[in-house]
């Protein structure tokens, strides 16, 4: 015997095996940022699946020192404004070493409105740039509000952010697109994609 026991996650002697199976990332679409004034995502967001996770790679922005928002929509599109409530929180480290916290941004957080904050004060020097995951659960549901998170990666004014933030689209119908833009000008460079998670 081996000393590894499968599929019994119970049994309290031996190395415990977990169960098979598990979740799998289904590949849905991906988008690139060219001097785009958002990235939208229209198709794909459906009752498919119960969890989606966007991957964001190097976004870059124009302008420098912006925020990057998020927003959700019910009519495929052709409006963002559904209601968010959210929260933000980071740790940075500035390069020099001269600084550095963690604390929740009050500034960040939405109560009832538009444009979630998922990163604030992003640079626009070429060394710049946010990556992240964002999480998206069950958009498709008919009952309850739609939650999502985000954890990400970017520069600020030449300071290392790592940034937590949460909320739900404070909606009952169903979520089925979603937009990213920056507070001013346009993204200018970067890719998201966007996968279904089996469960």
């Amino acid at each position: 015997m081996s000393g590894i026991v499968g599929q019994n996650t119970l049994d309290n002697s031996g190395l415990i095996k977990a169960p098979a199976g598990g979740g799998a990332w289904n590949f849905i679409s991906k988008q690139t940022a060219s001097a785009s004034a958002d990235i939208s995502f229209t198709s794909g967001i459906d009752s498919t699946y119960k969890e989606y996770i966007f991957t964001l790679n190097n976004i870059h922005p124009q302008t420098d020192i912006v925020d990057f928002y998020v927003n959700f929509s019910i009519d495929g599109g052709s409006n963002y404004d559904v209601n968010i409530t959210s929260t933000y929180f980071a740790a940075y480290h500035a390069e020099s070493g001269a600084y550095a916290d963690v604390g929740y941004s009050t500034n960040s957080d939405v109560a009832e409105g538009t444009n979630a904050t998922i990163a604030d004060n992003i640079g626009a020097d070429a060394d710049q740039s946010f990556s992240g995951s964002m999480y998206l659960f069950s958009p498709s549901s008919t009952t309850f509000a739609k939650h999502w998170m985000l954890k990400s990666n970017y520069a600020e004014a030449n300071a290392c952010n790592c940034a937590f933030c949460a909320g739900y689209a404070n909606t009952t119908s169903a979520v089925d697109a979603i937009q990213f833009k920056m507070s001013s000008g346009n993204i200018d460079a970067g890719d998201i994609c966007l996968y279904g998670i089996t469960t």
